[in-house]
């Protein structure tokens, strides 16, 4: 029998996402909305390591504001973590270290991120061999975006965003993410949007009980075409979004300003992407947006779902 000196880790990595294109449906009985989802996954990471631990806990590093983040078994890799061992049967716990790179409540989905990357470090640090869709299933029970997390690359979403479809997709596109220093809660955006169009009843369509991805989308993503792309981008969770948090107007007419193909709220924000129509102009953009006192980082896509990393 080989003892270990140190315990035995498993380093994940997984990517943060921008949605290109969301259509909210109407609000359902049960407080919910269908949506239409057409993702990307960027190249902004969250790195996951998970080490045998007799209890389950979560510590946290990273180069974003980590205030709002549980340190508690609320903490979503924490959940991620107990729902696999409970799957499993295993009964052993885990120590979880992150270190976040994708903003924080800013609708880039870095906390669903941090989910897949647990299910997929504990599943291989256990040895528990889950099939690829029950671990989707998992994801699933985590949130919405959980199992993009764990696919990553170009997909289209539907029912609640987790009913996944890969999409066919040429190329890298260019994007300048302009972080917010506060979040938005998801829930209050999604409130504001049902309170608008309850306001506005009589003034604005009805919401498409079956929402879809346009197919302008589609093809600019199948073309590998940013100015296609920038032309047909689309959320509906944008002007509830600047309702509640109105300098997000401002971010976005900034970056358009100054060379922005377009500039589009992700998400549920307050993260804003600007798509550039190549590396020379995300560069500038990038420039022009610090100049202007602005977060910004550089990121491209699609790159791939979570993966496990060597260290």
């Amino acid at each position: 029998m080989i003892s270990r000196a140190v315990p035995r880790s498993v380093h994940v990595r997984a990517p943060g996402k921008i949605n290109v294109y969301l259509e909210v449906g109407a609000l359902q009985a049960d407080g919910y909305h269908d949506v239409a989802i057409a993702y990307q996954a960027v190249s902004l990471y969250e790195d996951v390591r998970v080490s045998e631990a007799e209890f389950f806990s979560v510590g946290m590093t990273g180069s974003v504001e980590l205030g709002r983040v549980p340190l508690d078994d609320t903490n979503i890799a924490v959940r991620a973590a107990k729902l696999l061992a409970e799957r499993t049967g295993y009964r052993g716990g885990a120590r979880i270290e992150i270190e976040k790179h994708v903003p924080v409540t800013g609708g880039m989905g870095g906390g669903s991120a941090d989910a897949a990357a647990t299910l997929l470090a504990c599943d291989a640090l256990w040895g528990t061999e889950l099939p690829r869709d029950e671990m989707l299933d998992l994801a699933r029970q985590l949130g919405a975006d959980v199992p993009f997390a764990i696919t990553g690359g170009t997909a289209i979403g539907t029912g609640r965003g987790d009913e996944l479809s890969p999409a066919l997709a040429q190329g890298t596109f260019q994007w300048v993410l302009a972080i917010a220093d506060f979040g938005l809660s998801t829930p209050a955006v999604y409130r504001e949007l049902d309170d608008h169009r309850a306001r506005h009843a009589d003034e604005v369509a009805p919401a498409n009980p079956a929402p879809t991805v346009g197919t302008d989308v589609l093809q600019a993503l199948r073309a590998g075409d940013a100015r296609m792309l920038a032309a047909a981008m689309h959320n509906d969770l944008q002007a509830p979004a600047l309702h509640l948090e109105p300098s997000l107007a401002k971010v976005i007419e900034t970056g358009e300003r100054n060379g922005a193909l377009a500039g589009i709220v992700s998400g549920s924000g307050p993260t804003v992407a600007f798509l550039a129509a190549d590396l020379d102009g995300a560069l500038e953009l990038q420039i022009a947006l610090s100049a202007a006192q602005l977060n910004v980082v550089r990121a491209t896509g699609p790159v791939h779902g979570a993966r496990i990393v060597p260290d």
